[in-house]
């Protein structure tokens, strides 16, 4: 019986040891998951004791070793070969974990408040633009999806809730309309397996998407005064960057797109500079290179009249980050708003533009114009304004349709809408109650339906040539 016990207890030690050096691993290492192809990817967790973690990859059929550290914790940078799969990677230590169907191909994050969070199917009462029929096109084993449970954190967290999903029409109906049909534009022009992370929370500020101590940086004392940080636990500093951004710090992309800032409409002075300190510090906690960023401009809409002038302040913001950051890009959306619903329903024109972008800058496909025209110089002729653009190599076009949104101030500061047209490549610009115009401002207040663009289908963003205070 002694002998019986002992046996026993013997087993139950060397079960108990082997179900405590059991290999645990972020949920973004599961089945189905998408490295990114042709890089050094970094696959990581945690284990008990000293003893070797080994990874095998079955694309070159290498091994890779690693030893957990005192804390358990072990990664290895394993080499990626060209798009393909299905694959498996073999990680074993006391026990054994087999990812399958792994893929390899482009991985982008999607990232931002509501209007990147918006669902193919829809919010309540808020339709997205033909949803059936991207539900109805949406399977292909090629396309994964991963979208992160939404989580906030006084302190970086290590794991997140979600697992990969092959599109189908079940798991991209939940999943964000912008980021999905991002991924699928990219996945029929590339050809490859893309991979495409939600990590997303509706009404937050930029703030609680970046590093605590960095929002005390750049903002200083302002941050008391922050109207764009409420109470809610989504729109503390630091909240979403610990519970949903710190675990994928790592985690090979090609490159991330964000559609954010309805909430920063109220610190729109301190948008640029905050926009800039969070992709640098992203792009410093990844440590693989200045990956690209695209975002979304604001989209039009109708605001309560104390604030309306805010939001052209903070598109404004929003444009001028390619001048100081380096592989970015602004996906204009000044024809896509809606006069008063905050969430347009046609999510493809976002969409689109933001493919636009990394299908010309990223994957340097030839024959995708991605260039809207940007104000160049203004030119005065007594009381008419000729306005030139940059990017307009075969010209403007208005399809057709008048110019209204056109505006021109004398020295008074006082802007008076005006008359306008397309003459050349440059538009006419004139009013009979400003004879010595000194400035023009172009659909530049927080409700504008979007006129002008590039011969390709490229809109002009809103703009102004002075810095007079705006109210």
């Amino acid at each position: 019986m002694k002998k019986y016990i002992l046996s026993l207890g013997l087993a139950c030690f060397a079960f108990c040891q082997m179900v405590s050096a059991q290999i645990e691993m972020p949920a973004f290492f599961s089945d189905h998951l998408v490295l990114q192809q042709r890089s050094n990817a970094k696959i990581w967790g945690n284990a008990v004791g000293k003893k070797e973690v080994k990874v095998q990859t079955s694309w070159d059929k290498q091994t890779y070793t690693a030893k957990p550290d005192d804390k358990g914790n072990w990664s290895v940078v394993v080499k990626t070969a060209n798009a393909g799969g299905p694959y498996q990677i073999v990680i074993s230590q006391a026990n054994k974990v087999v990812l399958k169907d792994v893929l390899l191909g482009e991985v982008w994050l999607c990232s931002g408040q509501s209007n990147m969070d918006m669902p193919v199917k829809g919010y309540d009462n808020l339709p997205v633009t033909n949803s059936l029929d991207l539900l109805m096109d949406s399977p292909d084993p090629m396309l994964r999806l991963f979208k992160i449970e939404k989580k906030y954190a006084a302190n970086p967290e290590r794991n997140v809730k979600g697992s990969w999903q092959l599109a189908d029409a079940s798991s991209v109906a939940p999943f964000s309309a912008v980021g999905y049909q991002f991924a699928s534009h990219l996945r029929k022009q590339l050809g490859v397996p893309v991979g495409i992370i939600q990590a997303t929370w509706g009404g937050s500020p930029i703030e609680a998407w970046m590093d605590r101590t960095l929002v005390g940086d750049v903002l200083k004392e302002r941050v008391l005064t922050n109207q764009a940080i409420y109470k809610g636990v989504h729109q503390t500093p630091g909240n979403l960057y610990n519970g949903m951004i710190s675990p994928l710090i790592g985690y090979g992309i090609a490159g991330v797109i964000w559609y954010q800032g309805e909430q920063n409409r109220h610190n729109y002075g301190d948008y640029l500079e905050l926009q800039h300190a969070m992709v640098s510090s992203w792009r410093a906690k990844w440590n693989i290179g200045e990956w690209p960023f695209y975002l979304v401009q604001l989209a039009p809409m109708k605001y309560a009249a104390r604030e309306a002038y805010k939001v052209p302040l903070l598109m404004e913001a929003q444009l001028k980050l390619p001048d100081t950051l380096a592989n970015s890009g602004v996906a204009i959306l000044i024809d896509g708003g809606e006069e008063k619903n905050i969430h347009p329903a046609n999510k493809t024109l976002a969409s689109k533009r933001l493919a636009y972008l990394a299908l010309a800058k990223t994957y340097l496909k030839k024959g995708i114009p991605v260039a809207s025209p940007t104000f160049k110089n203004m030119v005065t002729k007594g009381d008419t304004v000729f306005v030139r653009f940059n990017n307009t190599p075969l010209g403007l076009t208005t399809y057709d349709k008048p110019i209204t949104q056109f505006e021109l101030a004398g020295t008074d500061k006082i802007f008076y809408p005006a008359k306008a047209m397309l003459q050349g490549n440059s538009v006419r610009v004139i009013s009979d109650k400003v004879k010595q115009p000194v400035a023009v401002r172009y659909a530049f207040k927080d409700w504008a339906i979007g006129e002008l663009y590039s011969v390709e289908g490229l809109p002009i963003s809103a703009f102004r040539t002075d810095n007079w205070s705006v109210k």
